[in-house]
């Protein structure tokens, strides 16, 4: 048994109240938007810490799942994050596979040109008029196009499809393989970590983007969830929730509980899928993080 010093014991007593007080500060926002989201009008109303909802009350998730503007808002945001991260994972390992490969022609001047793309971009405008110009305005494909490749989750998939011995290729290729067998029976099947961690980036981004969405989308019908979520925190614009209120007497609802209830409908997904990724994150971030 390690014997600890009476500064050592200080020290951690020291160490673990600050960094639970730390935890405690960051969950507390969470924990006060579930709790407000339940809560009836009066008790949003109630001054002093909200742990739980003292009076739970429902109507604020009613009425903003009733909104027909957050259903369809939610289905397209659905809908640009399960699309945009398929496309990501099959183009991002199509692209990093043969840049994997020291043999491929010219691979330090594709690397390069790669790179440059990180620190240099054309900007809000040239993207726009890119956007306007190949017609796709108004259209979900706006949102999932321009972020189907990019340069980080490359390099990221390069490094990690580098780890993996090449001998397996080359083994596979005496008996007959091709480069597309090769890389779908060989690399796709041991780089789940990598895959995972992509993965889940480009799902998140997918998912919390709001801005690009304002530029491109101009109907509410195709608008994602996102940008409600903002109209109705940020511009504190409720009215589009109480257009879908049924009854005029309901009073069980205030602005908060309304803001509280589309920020938990917004953020339960992710919390949701995260767990089930989580094994794969760390492995995947260390092993595609290594230099070649």
């Amino acid at each position: 048994m390690i014997q600890r010093t009476r500064g050592e014991r200080i020290f951690n007593v020291f160490n673990v109240t600050v960094l639970g007080v730390v935890a405690l500060m960051a969950l507390y926002p969470f924990v006060y938007t579930i709790s407000m989201s339940l809560s009836s009008a009066a008790e949003a109303m109630r001054s002093g810490l909200h742990l739980y909802p003292r009076d739970i009350s429902l109507t604020s998730f009613e009425m903003v799942l009733a909104n027909p503007d957050i259903v369809s808002g939610f289905a397209n945001s659905v809908l640009r994050t399960v699309s945009g991260t398929a496309l990501t994972l099959f183009f991002t390992c199509l692209t990093a596979y043969p840049l994997a490969r020291k043999e491929l022609p010219y691979r330090g001047p594709l690397l390069f040109l790669i790179l440059f793309t990180m620190i240099f971009s054309g900007g809000i405008v040239p993207n726009y008029l890119l956007i306007k110009n190949i017609g796709l305005i108004d259209s979900i494909w706006a949102l999932i196009l321009p972020h189907m490749l990019t340069a980080f989750n490359v390099i990221v998939m390069k490094n990690f499809f580098q780890s993996i011995p090449e001998s397996l290729a080359e083994s596979a290729k005496i008996d007959g393989a091709s480069e597309i067998n090769i890389l779908a029976r060989i690399y796709v099947p041991l780089s789940k970590p990598v895959l995972a961690t992509v993965g889940l980036w480009t799902a998140v981004s997918h998912w919390n983007q709001w801005f690009d969405a304002m530029l491109y989308i101009t109907s509410d019908e195709n608008q994602v969830l996102q940008t409600f979520l903002q109209r109705i925190v940020i511009e504190s614009s409720v009215e589009m929730i109480e257009q879908g209120l049924v009854d005029p007497n309901v009073t069980q609802f205030t602005p908060e509980t309304i803001k509280a209830a589309t920020v938990v409908v917004t953020v339960l997904p992710m919390l949701l899928i995260y767990p089930f990724v989580q094994k794969y994150f760390v492995k995947g971030i260390m092993l595609g993080g290594v230099k070649e």
